[in-house]
């Protein structure tokens, strides 16, 4: 299965949350979830949702999963052994915990754009209450993202070239 996860932070109150669904080999949602932080960092949305949708899968008995997420730094963080004094410790401890069991996990990174249905879901955690909270895989709104993601359809991309 493939888990895609994302966080979001808002600017303006520094509130934050995380939101992330497991699909199966043909793009079909088979959990959605959204979780309700609080205040806390980017990085720390990022790395909760990654590690509330492994909890999810694990519970399903999903034994190989496909990580994506689309911040790089938490994908640094996760493959950084030594990571002993960095504010997402704890987090990242929950995060091996859950690696040092019998199943295949891989991490990737993908650009935001493939990360469309797990952007959705991290932004609809600004409106639920605080905690975790399941999504009905036929909500309508998350089937339109993951029509739109199966589609494959492209947009352009700004890069800024600092040369």
């Amino acid at each position: 299965v493939c888990l895609n996860s994302d966080g979001s932070v808002l600017p303006e109150s520094g509130l934050a949350a995380s939101g992330g669904l497991i699909r199966d080999h043909l793009g079909r949602c088979l959990s959605a979830f959204t979780l309700n932080l609080g205040a806390c960092t980017i990085t720390q949305a990022e790395l909760r949702g990654v590690v509330e949708g492994l909890r999810v899968a694990w519970d399903k008995g999903y034994r190989r999963v496909r990580v994506q997420l689309d911040s790089q730094c938490a994908v640094q963080l996760i493959r950084h052994a030594n990571t002993g004094n960095h504010h997402c410790v704890a987090i990242l401890d929950r995060f091996r915990e859950l690696l040092s069991r019998h199943w295949d996990v891989i991490i990737e990174h993908v650009y935001r754009e493939g990360n469309r249905c797990a952007d959705f879901l991290a932004s609809r955690g600004h409106v639920v209450p605080f905690g975790f909270h399941e999504v009905a895989s036929a909500d309508p709104m998350l089937l339109y993202w993951i029509m739109y993601d199966c589609q494959g359809i492209s947009e352009p991309r700004l890069v800024l070239n600092e040369g």
